[in-house]
């Protein structure tokens, strides 16, 4: 451990609850954390770099918590509390310090000062130190562990195992083009089908080679496909067991299934964390941008937020127009009648859908 003091102290009072105080900013990588200490009024008082493991932890809590003068409270500001600062953040949390997702750097600051790991961990400190002394702001509080993480990590494994079978079925379907008599067999099957065909065949010993390898390779593609289709089928029962666990009725809502229930809930991730319905709407990038300028008053589309919620509502929303949900279907009308477009008016229901679900939330 490696570390540079500017100025001693002594240990402190620990009230994590309360944000205004010393900041300890974290620039987190793989194998090391670089941490910088700054007090009230931003001056760089220490800084460390420890080893990313539970010992690197205890380091730099027990560093922190000897150069805070008695009296003053202690606020961690950690970058990548989703990543590579995920466990830093986890044992921040269990220890009963208060933390929150370091804000992005600006490019223009950081372009004037200059690149390092010890210089992003000061960035951190600062821009949290930023949002204490602006009215109205709010720091990013990492998001909830347990079940919402366990849901998280169930959609990541479903999207990588839905490509992963998209792509094998790619290569299968190709591999068929060229498999001469086998194609004509295989024709008029559907894919399901064309899997338990190719998993039935025997090899045939007075087979040419390109027929023998061809052959194999089909085999391997399809008991690829027949895997991973039963993984994605098991993934979606726990979903839904997980969901039905974590917000009980949620499924029962028009169009809300496993998968965009998930994703409904990790972003959601915990009580406090989303403070009203606007802001639910913006982190899921349906809110309107103002894009006026002198006398032209107009909007324009939202292209931030998170895309995998805007996706998960279009799900949503598409679904309870393909059910004929009655208020959806009324809205349509109503709207179609007044001249509002196809998209304008999915605008509207993606807005209407996010409303709805954050008071059932």
């Amino acid at each position: 451990m490696t570390i540079v003091t500017d100025q001693p102290g002594t240990q402190p009072d620990a009230q994590p609850d309360t944000r205004s105080g010393w900041m300890v900013g974290v620039d987190t990588h793989t194998d090391t954390h670089d941490a910088a200490l700054l007090d009230q009024l931003g001056a760089v008082r220490a800084k460390v770099q420890v080893v990313a493991g539970p010992a690197g932890y205890a380091q730099v809590t027990a560093w922190a918590a000897g150069l805070v003068p008695a009296g003053e409270r202690l606020h961690w500001s950690v970058e990548g509390t989703g990543s590579h600062g995920y466990d830093l953040t986890r044992y921040l949390r269990a220890a009963g310090h208060t933390v929150s997702e370091a804000p992005k750097p600006e490019h223009s600051s950081r372009r004037r000062s200059g690149k390092s790991d010890e210089l992003d961990a000061v960035h951190a400190a600062r821009a949290a130190l930023a949002i204490d002394a602006e009215p109205g702001r709010r720091h990013a509080i990492p998001r909830a562990d347990g079940l919402r993480e366990a849901l998280r990590i169930l959609l990541v494994t479903r999207r990588h195992d839905t490509d992963t079978r998209t792509a094998t079925v790619n290569l299968f379907k190709s591999l068929i083009l060229g498999a001469g008599d086998l194609r004509e067999l295989l024709r008029r099957l559907s894919t399901a089908g064309q899997v338990r065909a190719v998993l039935a065949l025997t090899e045939d010993p007075t087979a040419d080679l390109e027929t023998t390898i061809r052959v194999q390779a089909l085999r391997r593609a399809a008991a690829t496909i027949r895997e991973l289709g039963r993984a994605v089928t098991a993934n979606e029962k726990h979903l839904r067991a997980l969901v039905e666990q974590a917000c009980p009725g949620l499924l029962d809502l028009p169009g809300v299934g496993p998968v965009t229930a998930a994703t409904l809930l990790t972003t959601w991730s915990h009580h406090g964390r989303v403070h009203s319905e606007a802001a639910y709407a913006a982190l899921a990038g349906i809110s309107p941008l103002q894009a006026s300028s002198g006398p032209i008053k107009r909007h324009r589309l939202n292209r931030g937020g998170d895309r995998t919620l805007n996706a998960a509502l279009h799900t949503i929303v598409t679904a309870r127009r393909r059910m004929n949900h009655q208020p959806t279907s009324d809205y349509i009308t109503r709207r179609t009648t007044e001249g509002r477009t196809p998209k304008e008016i999915l605008r509207c229901l993606k807005r209407y859908a996010i409303r709805n679900l954050y008071r059932y939330l």
